[in-house]
């Protein structure tokens, strides 16, 4: 008897097999090229346990009306089903003709939780209500609402290293209109989302910078003027030169100038003593600190060309992106 106990698979392991089984034999069976659009062969329809005790309680108005000859009571019965079977129809009708047009986000770093927006479009004539998406790994769907014929879902997925993350299949569904039958359809995207490296939480501060130090940049709020120019919507009242405008007839705007740090280059060769993912966090960090302190910086990785000296959101995402996509250490020779 305890062999035979043994020999049981669970019924939670047997499920999962069971349902993996499925999935295989389920539209599309491999990740495709958004948009792709959902036609009637990919949706697929299954009653609701409300939709099952529904059958249940016609079956039985049924047999007690051909039980008893009561005409007006199978009547009913049968405008019921015939009701039940259109939600059916209806609930398909409901996904045919969708169209995923696009997924992104925006990269996070490792371990936060990366929103991905899910676009699509649908005929505007027909009222579509009730669409949800969610995956396997999801407690909550999120709700797809088209409106002209446009919207978008957001769901939030796990993230847990940097580099490429591969969006899993995802489902379409909705129990509308009278929510008897379940309706669903999945789409797999083989486009992957980024994410980006951890900065480390706490470190050293950054590097000294290199470069001419004497170098200075025009300000709003610098120190020393620069030069007079014309007024541009939007300039100061307080940067307005009024005693010139008033010599000159014409309003004119003191342009300031302010003193820069010297460049600061980020090496990948100069934290030779920290291991390879501390090294990227530490990077990520410093990227982080110049960008907000307004620093030019440059970063040098092994094997590429160096980029910057320079600062910026674009910038500061070719840098992170660069991070990220760094091969594992086991495929990376320093």
């Amino acid at each position: 008897m305890a062999t035979l106990a043994a020999s049981r698979i669970p019924a939670s392991a047997l499920w999962r097999h069971v349902r993996a089984f499925a999935l295989s034999l389920t539209r599309p069976r491999e990740p495709e090229t958004l948009p792709v659009s959902i036609d009637r062969r990919r949706v697929y329809v299954l009653p609701t346990r409300f939709g099952l005790f529904y059958a249940t309680l016609l079956l039985g108005m049924a047999a007690g009306a051909l039980n008893y000859n009561n005409n007006p009571a199978l009547l009913l019965c049968l405008l019921l089903g015939g009701t039940g079977l259109a939600s059916l129809i209806a609930a398909q009708m409901q996904l045919t003709g969708l169209g995923i047009t696009a997924i992104d986000a925006e990269p996070v770093p490792a371990g936060q939780l990366l929103r991905v927006r899910i676009h699509a479009q649908a005929d505007p004539s027909r009222a579509r209500r009730g669409l949800r998406v969610d995956d396997d790994d999801l407690l909550e769907a999120a709700l797809l609402n088209l409106e002209q014929g446009r919207g978008e879902a957001e769901l939030t997925l796990q993230t847990h290293q940097r580099g490429w993350l591969d969006v899993p299949r995802l489902r379409i569904f909705t129990t509308r209109p009278l929510g008897l039958a379940r309706a669903w359809t999945y789409f797999w995207s083989d486009a992957p989302l980024l994410v980006l490296a951890t900065p480390e939480a706490e470190g050293p501060p950054l590097p000294g910078g290199s470069g001419e130090q004497a170098q200075s940049r025009l300000h709003p709020a610098g120190d020393d003027v620069h030069h007079l120019r014309g007024y541009r919507p939007g300039d100061s009242r307080r940067a307005i030169a009024w005693k010139p405008s008033a010599r000159r007839g014409t309003l004119l705007v003191r342009e300031y100038e302010q003193p820069s740090g010297a460049d600061v280059v980020l090496d990948w060769h100069q934290l030779g003593n920290l291991a390879y993912e501390p090294r990227i966090s530490r990077l990520a960090r410093w990227i982080d600190e110049a960008e907000r302190d307004g620093r030019r910086y440059r970063l040098n990785l092994p094997g590429r060309p160096a980029l910057g000296p320079d600062r910026g959101a674009a910038h500061r995402d070719a840098c992170q992106r660069a991070l990220a996509l760094l091969p594992p250490s086991a495929g990376f020779a320093p």
